[in-house]
């Protein structure tokens, strides 16, 4: 919302953040990053360098980067590559008002579905390090994995292993870049089909790893 109504066509996110970031058609150049701010700002420097001049990056926590300076009736926004919460909420209600809508129907027309995420504690790299690799490189596996759930459409190991499923769900696990913690994220085009997902992958990957998933 915050690249649409500031006519920013460049966005840079983490793996991460929603599906529909690509899909909704705001921004002509999507370029994916692993997780972090400092991975995001790098992420702009590349597209400022390759010539792009409307350029905005953000966590999938809420942290907007300014990349390049805004101008709008006569005024200029600086540039701000540092997170900042303030900007996304006044682009959300400034978008809303513009077009007569609520901020939900605001945010339900950019076809984002749903997503969860949650994390199995007190899990080393010892533990999710294979599991990982062992996705990223079986497709066989990965195949038996997710067998009950669909089938696999497409893969991205930038950070951990993202899996697409034919149904347009996600499920991305990755190993925590600061604590001894496995996360799973999904996105699905139901609340319900999204909560049974991550409860089964969850599930599914400490089954794998031969730990327990706490209650």
């Amino acid at each position: 919302l915050t690249a649409s109504h500031l006519g920013l066509d460049t966005i840079v996110t983490p793996i991460t953040s929603s599906a529909a970031i690509d899909t909704s058609g705001v921004a002509r150049n999507v370029i994916r990053t692993k997780v972090g701010s400092p991975f995001v700002i790098a992420g702009m420097e590349q597209a400022l360098a390759a010539g792009s001049n409307a350029v905005v990056g953000f966590e999938a926590n809420g942290g907007v980067l300014l990349g390049s300076a805004v101008t709008s009736d006569g005024r200029t926004l600086s540039a701000l590559p540092t997170r900042d919460a303030v900007l996304p909420i006044v682009c959300a209600l400034a978008s809303a008002s513009k077009v007569g809508r609520t901020l939900r129907q605001t945010v339900d027309a950019l076809g984002a579905g749903h997503a969860l995420a949650d994390r199995l504690k007190e899990i080393g790299a010892d533990r999710s390090g294979p599991l990982l690799a062992r996705f990223a490189a079986d497709s066989a596996f990965a195949d038996a994995f997710f067998a009950e759930q669909g089938k696999i459409a497409g893969v991205n190991d930038l950070d951990g292993v993202r899996f697409a499923l034919d149904d347009g769900s996600t499920v991305h696990f990755r190993a925590s870049g600061n604590a001894p913690e496995f996360r799973c994220y999904v996105e699905a085009p139901t609340d319900p089909r999204a909560r049974a997902l991550l409860a089964w992958g969850l599930a599914k990957a400490a089954g794998e790893m031969g730990v327990s998933r706490p209650a």
